[in-house]
């Protein structure tokens, strides 16, 4: 416990008379770190810190790096910019050394203020300085750490933009017919096609891809293990509650994803329904506090790879193998790898992929839709938030739904806010039969039931048909149906189940794998069910690890192999 001698020293303190003293020392708390201990992570309420022995770092996440820009010494204090502004850290702080230190909650440092008027001065004036700095480190700061100059028809060019945006990396793009004076003068730039510069020096090898971009912005690519406790298979929500809870619970955690955290959840635009954020929360923010909280905790998690197979052994363990040779050891295996979406079955659609016609409907799309015509094919909840978002951007979007109206498919605050939206039209009971153009999309053909073929112009063409499984890589003896992967009650009858006990909830017809998400069969296709099937595989993976044995055969029969696919 801190005493009034002891915060007497303290020169912010100092003015206070011995009431003050006493009752200060009643509501401090006193605080012992160590180096490397945080105080304040970045964009979360923070209370009030005075430094009375040591030092501490301020950090700030520049555009996806954390970087040192001051420290505070004995005698310091602060937290008082986000308490007295009402908002949330706007730095991290850490020891830096060993550190001693008081902390007052918020209301305690309001209270402070009241009692003594040279204890508010200080304080802000202090705020008032701040703030000045704050307003010029912004302004010194760059505005993206990635240049990229290529055609927005460019596969590779939308994949990268794709994967900077939902790594909240800020990125400038520029069209190389349309702006070719912007093209990097850096000789190893100087081609034709796609080019991409890093922090404004580093010029990604030609051709540029997502593993290349990822390397250079300091991403993890690789395992850095030959063997953990669990792989998890898949980036999306699912996949990233695992890593959190099996990372924050001691299990050693690699979690592989083929491009960015958060899978198709990570492109909405905004989650609307999702417990706790009254105020909505877009797929990148939360994908991205759940891949921050991941790597908190230990788990690695390697992005730009992908899983090629699965190979399980007799004593139970399983060997996987990634694109670029690489092979780790796993106990278990926890799939979230999430669904395809459906292909269009429309003429001339298949031309025009990546040129007007998109599969899902990521955020970096905007900029290729300002004052076009969208369309966007789909009635669920995805096809909604895309709506929405786009008609910010485009002259008109026009959601295209087969059935005869959107309540058994979207929700219904969805629904209604499409409804108050002057730019979004809805037309149902209709289809899309072809699309046409040159180099590009430049229209489609409608049908509605019961009417001729309309003929319409058309900029970009969304689809969100629905999904499908992608399963055919896995393991030959997994059991599947229509693609999908069966779990629990729906794998312990069927022949293949070896284990001398019932299969878990979510765990697969092979002992210590388990499925979740979207590619599980009969799951609930939504983001808050995807993170609780992650976060109870992880207490299965708990369980199937604390067996006795585990050293069974995988199947009784080996011809017994995934039905349905």
């Amino acid at each position: 416990m801190l005493t009034s001698s002891e915060l007497k020293k303290i020169p912010i303190f100092s003015c206070l008379n011995d009431a003050n003293l006493t009752w200060l020392s009643q509501q401090a708390a006193d605080l012992h770190l160590e180096p490397g201990e945080y105080l304040i992570h970045e964009g979360e309420p923070t209370p009030f810190f005075v430094v009375m022995e040591g030092t501490t770092e301020v950090l700030k996440d520049v555009m996806g790096r954390q970087t040192e820009v001051s420290e505070h010494k004995p005698g310091d204090f602060f937290g008082e910019l986000a308490i007295l502004m009402a908002t949330a850290a706007p730095a991290s702080v850490r020891a830096k050394t060993a550190c001693h230190l008081a902390r007052l909650d918020p209301q305690h440092l309001q209270e402070l203020i009241r009692r003594s008027p040279e204890c508010s001065a200080v304080i802000l004036q202090t705020l008032n300085e701040r703030v000045q700095v704050v307003q010029k480190y912004m302004l010194n700061l760059p505005s993206s750490r990635v240049q990229i100059v290529g055609s927005k028809f460019d596969d590779d060019c939308r994949e990268i933009r794709a994967f900077l945006s939902m790594n909240r990396i800020p990125y400038e793009w520029a069209e190389r017919d349309h702006s070719a004076h912007r093209a990097p003068t850096d000789q190893a730039c100087e081609v034709a096609g796609l080019s991409v510069v890093v922090d404004g020096s580093f010029c990604v090898s030609h051709p540029p891809t997502i593993r290349k971009v990822a390397e250079a912005l300091g991403f993890q690519t690789a395992p850095h293990r030959q063997s953990y406790d669990v792989v998890i298979i898949g980036g999306g929500p699912a996949g990233l509650a695992a890593a959190v809870y099996g990372a924050s619970e001691g299990l050693s955690v690699l979690l592989v994803e083929r491009k960015a955290p958060g899978g198709q959840a990570g492109t909405s635009s905004r989650i609307e329904n999702y417990l706790g954020f009254p105020n909505g929360i877009s797929g990148d923010d939360l994908s991205q506090r759940a891949f921050r909280q991941a790597v908190k905790f230990g788990a690695e998690v390697v992005l730009t790879r992908e899983v090629q197979e699965i190979i399980p052994h007799p004593d139970g363990a399983y060997t996987i193998g990634l694109d670029g040779s690489d092979r780790v050891a796993t106990k278990t295996v926890i799939l979230a790898t999430g669904v395809a979406w459906r292909r269009l079955e429309a003429d001339g659609v298949d031309r025009f992929i990546g040129r007007g016609v998109l599969y899902g409907a990521a955020r970096t799309e905007a900029p290729t839709v300002a004052g076009k015509r969208v369309f966007i094919i789909g009635g669920g909840n995805s096809a909604g938030q895309a709506a929405l978002f786009f008609a910010d951007y485009a002259s008109s979007v026009t959601i295209l739904v087969r059935g005869e109206d959107l309540k058994h498919s979207m929700s219904q605050y969805l629904i209604d806010q499409l409804a108050l939206a002057p730019g979004i039209r809805v037309e149902k009971e209709t289809q899309v039969v072809s699309a046409d153009g040159t180099d590009c999309l430049k229209a489609i053909e409608t049908r509605k039931t019961g009417e001729p073929v309309n003929r319409r112009a058309a900029d970009a063409l969304f689809v969100m048909i629905g999904a499908d499984a992608v399963t055919h890589w896995l393991p030959p003896q997994l059991q599947r149906e229509n693609g999908y992967v069966r779990t629990g009650r729906e794998v312990s009858d069927q022949p293949g189940w070896a284990a001398d006990r019932a299969p878990f909830l979510l765990e697969t017809n092979l002992p210590g794998f388990f499925c979740v998400g979207d590619i599980r069969c009969n799951s609930i296709k939504r983001v808050s069910s995807s993170v609780g099937e992650g976060s109870m595989a992880v207490a299965f993976v708990h369980q199937y690890l604390s067996l006795p044995s585990r050293a069974r055969p995988i199947v009784r029969n080996q011809n017994v192999y995934a039905t349905d696919l």
